[in-house]
């Protein structure tokens, strides 16, 4: 009588937890992720204001609360935000990388949410990524409708939405390479699901930064009548 033992099912999401990445890969993605957030830290002390910590601190908590709470997608699988291009279109590129890294090492240290292991890899995926990706496109696309309104909106969707799929492209690739699953296979799964989960972060992003608009535009670097604006640019030295 032979017992065949069943292969781990493969992460969905992206808290890729221990044992499903190479020793190399996790390696290699903890030393670019130290060394990420040296420049960030960095770079964010050199640009420090006195607003500056209470705002990173309610990012920090607003996306750690989001991140809790899973909304449903196409097949009984569920999605949830992940934060980083908001938080770079709010405090700049390298505020959100420190954010991010903030949220995702408590979430795997307290809730064992993602693998200790593969932190550097995590880390990078969802919060070092997606700030410089999300901060880049809404960039683009707000500097395209020279910071008008409407194109903050679209900038900030198009942002969170791409961000989320080079976040799963980033998984999967890590993934392949470290020999756990077959680019044919985990590739069009993360994609599928993160294209729709991209969906939902696009909306809550795009909300988030309406309500800051219609409260707060100066924290966009915005007046009050929405004309000319420095966008969230200031925050790059």
């Amino acid at each position: 009588m032979s017992m065949v033992l069943p292969m781990p099912q493969l992460p969905i999401l992206l808290h890729i937890p221990d044992g499903f990445l190479s020793t190399w890969v996790a390696t290699v993605f903890y030393l670019i992720t130290i060394a990420c957030l040296a420049v960030a830290i960095r770079k964010t002390s050199e640009s420090y204001q006195e607003s500056t910590a209470p705002l990173m601190g309610v990012l920090a908590a607003f996306i750690f609360a989001a991140q809790m709470m899973n909304f449903p997608v196409a097949g009984g699988t569920s999605g949830h935000m992940l934060g980083g291009a908001l938080a770079a279109i709010l405090v700049g590129p390298w505020a959100a990388m420190v954010i991010m890294a903030c949220v995702v090492g408590v979430q795997a240290l307290v809730f064992q949410d993602g693998g200790l292991a593969v932190l550097g890899a995590n880390i990078f995926n969802m919060g070092i990524a997606t700030a410089l990706v999300g901060f880049a496109v809404y960039k683009a696309v707000t500097g395209f409708g020279n910071g008008k309104r409407p194109f903050i909106l679209v900038g900030t969707f198009a942002a969170a939405w791409v961000s989320v799929m080079v976040a799963a492209f980033l998984t999967s690739a890590q993934l392949a390479v470290s020999g756990t699953s077959d680019w044919g296979i985990v590739l069009p799964a993360m994609l599928g699901v993160h294209a729709l989960i991209g969906i939902g972060e696009g909306v809550i992003s795009a909300g988030a930064v309406a309500f800051v608009l219609a409260t707060r535009p100066d924290l966009l670097g915005i007046t009050p009548d929405f004309g000319d604006s420095t966008l969230a640019g200031e925050h790059v030295r």
